[in-house]
Order: C-alpha cells, then structure tokens, then sequence
C-alpha cells in the first residue's frame, strides 16, 4: 500500500534535500511543495506542524519536522 508523502521545502535548504534524497532511494514517490517559490506553500505547513521550520514531511496525515529518519521510517511502515 502506498502513501501519499508530501515535503514542504526550499531549494537552499540542506536537510530538505537529505529528505527528498532519502526517499528517492528508498523509492517512495513524493510530492515537492517549494515554500521559497509558493507562499501557500509556506502557509500549509505552518498550518500543519504550528511552525515555520522546514522540511515539514505529510505522510498520510502524519506530520514530520525535521529530516527525522526513524519517525519517517516509522510511518513509511504504519
């Protein structure tokens, strides 16, 4: 069963890109939500992990701050 991953990021934002790295080896497809290039962007993960830190990681409603491997592995597998 897949899980539908959302990465709220920005291009100069390193821990942002070890996310997006992680999941391209482990083969999980995301979708990448710039919040440098769409201010809505920028609202929705604040609006979903009550702060302004990124990466904020969704997957499947599960919020995720920070590149956080066990808790994204975690729920990878839940």
């Amino acid at each position: 069963m897949s899980k539908t991953v959302t990465v709220y990021s920005a291009t100069w934002c390193g821990f942002c890109h070890a996310a997006k790295d992680y999941f391209d080896k482990k083969g999980v497809e995301y979708t990448d939500k710039d919040v440098e290039h769409d201010p809505t962007f920028m609202t929705e993960a604040v609006t979903k992990s009550g702060q302004r830190g990124i990466p904020v990681i969704d997957i499947d409603g599960k919020i995720i701050i920070g590149f956080n491997r066990p808790e994204i592995d975690a729920a990878l597998a839940a």
